[in-house]
Formats: C-alpha cells, sequence, structure tokens
C-alpha cells in the first residue's frame, strides 16, 4: 500500500512539473508581454524599465530557475494587470469555482447515475433506449450552447432566474445545470457499461440462484463492484469539470478561476496565468491521486474492501 501510494505521488509530482514547465516555455515563446499590456506609443525606455520589473529582459533559463525557485515557495509573483499576488487572485476566485464544480457533480450523480443503471436494469428495453436516449442528448449538446439557451429561456423569456452573477444561491442554477447536464450524460452512459458487465459476473447469478432478493443483489453485490470503475471515471471527469467551468464562468460571468484564466489570457497576465494552470493542475493530479488511493480500498481484487463485506473477491 505505502508503495502504490509513493508511486502515484511521484508520478503525481512529475505531472505537475512537467505540465507547469510545459505551460511557462509556451506562454514565453507566444510573444513578449509587454507589447500588449504596454500602449504602442510607450517610449522604448519606460517599456525596457517594465521588462526589467517584470523579469522579462532576461534569459529564459534564467526566468524559469527564478519562477521554479518563487513557486517552491508559494510565490508566483505580481499580476501584471493590478500589480497584486497572482495566487491571491487565484485564491480569491477558486472558492466559486470549487463551489460551481461540486455542485455540478452533485447534480450529475443524482441524475446520471440512477439513469445508467435504471438502463442497465432494463436492457434492451423501452426504458433503456429512452434512458440512453436522454443521456445521449445531454453528452453531445454543447456547454455554450446549452448555456447560451437556458439564458434564452429562463433569464430572458421566462424571467426566472439571473442570468449572470453570484450574489446569491438562485445565481447558481444556471450555470450549475450547464455544466452538470453533459456531465450526467457521460456519467449514465458509463454507469449502464458498468452495471450491465457487473451484472453478468458468476457471483451475480449464484446470488439470484440462492434466491436472494433482486433489490438486495443490487445494493450488496452489484453496487460495490460497479463503484471501482465509476471512481476512475468521476476521476477523469474531474478534468472535465474545471475545464468547463472556464466556458461556463465566462458565459455566466461566474467569478471563477475559469473566468480569471480567460481574462488573464487575453491579457497576457502571464503570472496569474501560471498561478491558475498551476492551481488546475494540482487540483487534477490530486483528485486522480485520490481516487487511485480509495481504489486500492475498495477493488474486489485487491481483497481490502471484499473481506471487510464479506463478498465473493
Amino acid at each position: 500500500m505505502l508503495r502504490f501510494v509513493l508511486l502515484r505521488l511521484s508520478r503525481a509530482l512529475l505531472t505537475v512539473t512537467i505540465c507547469v514547465s510545459a505551460v511557462f516555455v509556451a506562454l514565453r515563446l507566444a510573444g513578449d508581454p509587454a507589447d500588449i499590456m504596454l500602449p504602442v506609443d510607450t517610449p522604448p525606455d519606460v517599456r525596457a524599465s517594465y521588462r526589467e520589473l517584470w523579469g522579462l529582459d532576461q534569459p529564459l533559463a534564467a526566468q524559469y530557475l527564478r519562477y521554479v525557485a518563487s513557486a517552491v515557495r508559494g510565490d508566483f509573483g505580481l499580476s501584471f494587470a493590478d500589480d497584486r499576488p497572482a495566487f491571491a487572485a487565484v485564491t480569491e476566485a477558486l472558492p466559486k469555482t470549487l463551489l460551481l464544480g461540486s455542485s455540478a457533480l452533485m447534480l450529475a450523480l443524482l441524475i446520471g447515475l440512477p439513469l445508467g443503471m435504471l438502463a442497465a436494469l432494463r436492457h434492451n428495453r423501452t426504458t433503456d433506449r429512452l434512458a440512453m436516449a436522454v443521456a445521449v442528448f445531454g453528452y453531445a449538446i454543447p456547454v455554450f450552447f446549452l448555456g447560451i439557451l437556458l439564458i434564452l429561456l429562463f433569464a430572458l423569456k421566462l424571467r426566472v432566474l439571473p442570468s449572470a452573477g453570484s450574489e446569491s444561491v438562485r445565481h447558481l442554477i444556471l450555470p450549475v445545470v450547464t455544466l452538470g447536464l453533459p456531465l450526467a450524460g457521460r456519467l449514465a452512459r458509463f454507469a449502464r457499461t458498468a452495471t450491465l458487465e457487473v451484472l453478468g459476473k458468476p457471483y451475480i447469478r449464484a446470488a439470484r440462484g440462492r434466491g436472494v432478493m433482486p433489490l438486495a443483489v443490487i445494493i450488496r453485490h452489484a453496487l460495490p463492484n460497479a463503484a471501482v470503475p465509476l471512481l476512475m471515471f468521476i476521476g477523469i471527469e474531474i478534468g472535465h469539470i474545471l475545464a468547463g467551468s472556464a466556458v461556463v464562468e465566462t458565459i455566466f460571468a461566474w467569478p471563477g478561476i475559469g473566468r480569471l484564466l480567460v481574462d488573464s489570457v487575453s491579457t497576457r497576465d502571464l503570472a496569474v496565468v501560471q498561478a491558475v494552470i498551476f492551481t488546475v493542475t494540482v487540483i487534477m493530479v490530486g483528485a486522480n491521486l485520490l481516487v487511485d488511493i480509495v481504489h486500492i480500498l475498495i477493488d474486489p481484487r485487491l481483497g481490502g474492501f471484499s473481506r471487510a463485506i464479506g463478498r465473493p473477491a
């Protein structure tokens, strides 16, 4: 167990290092931020002083070493736009993104998981086809189109929900639905596949042969085994949630790190972009590391969870 965790942790650290390094190099090679941040008629001496202040006058290798040394101390530099610590801007916006993402994940679990399991239990029946039709529709619709459609319907036509801001719970509804419905569609399809695979296992047939009630078969045998691939799927979907939040937060003017990233990229605020990418990478890698650890605890083939509940491994 310890060896497994250490191996996954070393891979996680390597992944974070590669992602952060790649973003650092790509942003510098894309052009000089001073050309975008400063007016065209800025005198050369003023432009040179700003480049020196921001450390852009140094070679790329020197900038990278300076960045790594500062990042280890938790210092990602100052924002080019408002001269405040870049990480302070990220920590200010992060709670909004976590609220939006966790709410969307809860909505997806409440809709997608029962829908997928119902489709599996009614395999090749009308209920299965209808459930999968709904899931495919939710999966296929683009996030930006769904967001605009919800704004037109509920904010402009019916005038029952606000279209932008984050002042109350009502402002959270449309962004959560926009982000959560496509995730619910993907989850429903995956839950159906995972449940069908489990229902075909020998121990499920043996339990049914012993006369175990169908509901007990599902709860005691099918659900715990189907949870293993579902956990892996949810860990991967964390990345989709964070990626989709950038679009959703921009559409609904939700002040999270997704919108902060879009605004910072448009102004080439390198310090904030790097801080956002670092934070998102750590969240994604940390979520997948946590899923791996939970996986090793509940996977029947690893023996941890099956012995605890007394079902076949």
